[in-house]
């Protein structure tokens, strides 16, 4: 079950080189718990015990393979490796398609934490004193989620594509933030919701500023391109709370479509612009 924790402060980590599946469980925990090299041990571990049980079966010339399974060369780790970092805390990953996460894909407030996975990236959804977060590690700040918009976000994640997985069982406390420079990792910062909401606000415009340049010059180094998903605004949200759940679904739907054919539509102007100063030129 979920207890508030630290007051309330939100504990974030932000992308440090192929790390967020370190990010991911450290989020999921509220802590600075993890280092990679301790989950590079937990993936040798396991490793070794495969190793151990397909040469026991057959022969080892069959088998026998010096390549991790559990991480790769790009630093990305199996579901695996994150299933036995949380079991350390007495913490279990189910896959929310699974029979026994059915009240999960009914009603996804009544849980705690989900993991998602896509293309080696790993993300955590967490809620921290009644509220939902989403903890991505390509967010300057955790990204705060109504209880309307959860569901919704879940079910675009998996049409996209995404693996969704449930984390249940007792989550840490708290994680004293006093420690917090003497942890395993330089990447986290503990923040209010108040402060999270600010950075957010900051780099959105920050963003929108940058993207409007990046059109101009054909630049393809803005975040909602680093980010496999589509995210709403504010204002969305907000409208969407009001409505009744079915509404709320199409309407959540029929504005992600409408987000992605802007985006495309911005990329076939930026396109155009060029092509224009390119005639002009000759």
């Amino acid at each position: 079950m979920e207890r508030t924790s630290n007051g309330g402060m939100l504990y974030h980590e932000v992308q440090e080189a192929n790390l967020c599946a370190v990010h991911c469980v450290n989020t999921v925990l509220q802590g600075p718990f993890f280092s990679e090299f301790d989950l590079a041990a937990v993936a040798s571990d396991l490793d070794e015990k495969e190793r151990q049980v397909m040469l026991e079966g057959a022969a080892a010339a069959d088998f026998f393979s010096e390549e991790s399974h559990n991480v790769s060369l790009g630093g990305d780790f199996s579901i695996q490796v994150l299933q036995k970092a949380l079991e350390v805390w007495d913490l279990q990953v189910i896959p929310l398609n699974c029979p026994d996460a059915e009240p999960a894909q009914i009603d996804p407030e009544l849980e705690n934490a989900f993991i998602c996975h896509l293309h080696d990236h790993w993300f955590c959804i967490r809620k921290v004193s009644g509220e939902w977060y989403n903890f991505d590690s390509l967010l300057a700040a955790p990204q705060h989620l109504s209880k309307f918009y959860l569901s919704a976000f879940l079910d675009s994640l998996k049409g996209s594509g995404w693996s969704i997985f449930i984390v249940k069982g007792n989550f840490p406390q708290e994680c004293p933030m006093s420690s917090s420079s003497d942890a395993s990792n330089a990447f986290g910062q503990w923040l209010s919701p108040e402060d999270a909401e600010r950075i957010l606000k900051e780099t959105s415009s920050t963003q929108s500023s940058s993207s409007s340049s990046a059109v101009n010059n054909r630049s393809s180094d803005n975040v909602d391109q680093q980010r496999p998903y589509q995210a709403l605004s504010r204002e969305e949200v907000r409208t969407f709370s009001e409505m009744e759940d079915d509404d709320l679904k199409a309407a959540i739907a029929a504005s992600l479509l409408d987000a992605s054919a802007a985006g495309a539509n911005l990329g076939a102007v930026g396109i155009t612009s060029q092509r224009e100063e390119t005639e002009k030129q000759k």
